[in-house]
C-alpha cells in the first residue's frame, strides 16, 4: 500500500478519535453571577465561570455570540475567572453560557444563566390571601398587581430557587401555594416583566408564616440577611407547557453527529483507497497486455533472412 493513502487512513482515525472524544475529556464549566442574577439597572455584576486548572482560555457567550474571552492568571493555579459588568442595562441583560480551553480542545457549553435587569418598570403590590399566616398542609394564594399592564409575572422568595414558569398577564397575576410545608415559610417578592430578562421594581415584602405542627418553634424566617436581589425564582404563574432553552446542547445528539461525521471521514478514505488500488491494477494490466503484443516481433527479428 503506499504510503500516501496510509497517512491520509492514520489522519483520519485520528481525527475521528479526537472529534468522538472532544466533550468527553473536559469537564463542564459552571456559570454564575456575583452577588446575584438580579442586578438593579446601573449597578455591576460579575459572572464567574469555573472550569479545571489545566484550562488555558475561557470564552463567555451572551446570547449566542462571543462575548469575552479571557485568560487564568496564573495559569495553572486557579479553576475559574471572573468577567466583570460595571454598569448594568437592558442590553447586558441576557441569557449567557461559558465555554474554557485545554489545548486545542474546547469544553461543552455552561448550564444557560439568565441576567436580569430590575427597576425598568412601576413597582407592583404583593398580597396573600386568605392571609399570611398559614397552617401546615393548607394553601394560600399570592396575588401581584402592576398599575401598568405587563405580560409576565414572577414571584421569588428569597434564599431559595427552582424552575420558572412564564404566563401572558395584564395588571395582576396569581400563585397559588400548596399544600404549604416547612419550605414555604419565608420571605416573598414579585416582578412584572415584558420580557425574561427586564423586570419591574420589586414589591413590598410578605412573610409567609407556617404555623401548627411539631417543632413548629424550630420554623425560622429565610435569612434576613439576604437583600431582594439575592431572591432566585421560586414560583410563577402556571403556564401550559414550558419554554425550551433553543441554545441548550443535546449531547445525545451531538455524540451521534460525532460518530456520523467519523463514519463519513472513514468512508472516504476507504474510496480513496480502493480508487488508488484500483488504478495501480489496471495500470500494471496495461503493462502486462503491452508486453505480450510486442512479444511476437521480438521474435520475428531474431530469426535468419534467408539466402537465395
Amino acid at each position: 500500500m503506499p504510503p500516501t493513502p496510509v497517512a491520509l487512513l492514520c489522519l483520519g482515525l485520528h481525527l475521528s478519535l479526537r472529534t468522538s472524544i472532544q466533550s468527553e475529556g473536559l469537564p463542564r464549566p459552571v456559570i454564575q453571577a456575583r452577588p446575584s442574577f438580579m442586578v438593579p439597572k446601573g449597578q455591576s455584576v460579575t459572572l464567574w465561570c469555573w472550569g479545571t486548572r489545566e484550562a488555558e482560555e475561557y470564552r463567555l457567550h451572551f446570547e449566542g455570540g462571543v462575548a469575552a474571552l479571557k485568560r487564568p492568571r496564573p495559569p495553572g493555579l486557579v479553576d475559574k475567572v471572573k468577567f466583570f459588568i460595571p454598569t448594568m442595562a437592558s442590553s447586558t441583560a441576557g441569557q449567557y453560557h461559558c465555554f474554557y480551553r485545554r489545548g486545542e480542545l474546547w469544553s461543552e457549553p455552561s448550564s444557560s444563566l439568565d441576567l436580569v435587569v430590575t427597576g425598568m418598570y412601576d413597582t407592583p403590590t404583593l398580597s396573600v390571601h386568605p392571609g399570611p399566616e398559614v397552617a401546615l398542609g393548607d394553601s394560600v394564594t399570592f396575588f401581584c398587581h402592576l398599575a401598568t399592564a405587563t405580560s409576565t409575572f414572577f414571584l421569588l422568595k428569597e434564599g431559595r430557587s427552582s424552575s420558572t414558569q412564564r404566563s401572558l398577564g395584564s395588571t395582576q397575576a396569581e400563585f397559588p401555594v400548596g399544600p404549604v410545608t416547612v419550605a414555604h415559610q419565608g420571605t416573598y417578592r414579585c416582578f412584572g416583566s415584558y420580557n425574561n430578562h427586564a423586570w419591574s421594581f420589586p414589591s413590598n415584602p410578605v412573610m409567609l408564616l407556617v404555623t401548627g405542627g411539631a417543632g413548629n418553634s424550630s420554623l425560622a424566617p429565610t435569612d434576613p440577611a439576604d437583600s431582594p436581589d439575592s431572591c432566585d425564582p421560586y414560583l410563577v404563574t402556571t403556564e401550559s407547557g414550558s419554554q425550551k432553552d433553543p441554545t441548550r446542547w443535546d449531547h445525545t445528539a451531538q455524540n451521534l453527529l460525532r460518530m456520523g461525521l467519523a463514519f463519513l471521514v472513514l468512508v472516504a478514505l476507504a474510496w480513496l483507497l480502493a480508487e488508488d488500488w484500483l488504478g495501480r491494477r489496471r495500470a500494471a494490466a496495461g503493462k502486462a497486455g503491452g508486453r505480450e503484443r510486442r512479444a511476437p516481433g521480438r521474435g520475428a527479428e531474431g530469426h535468419c533472412p534467408r539466402w537465395h
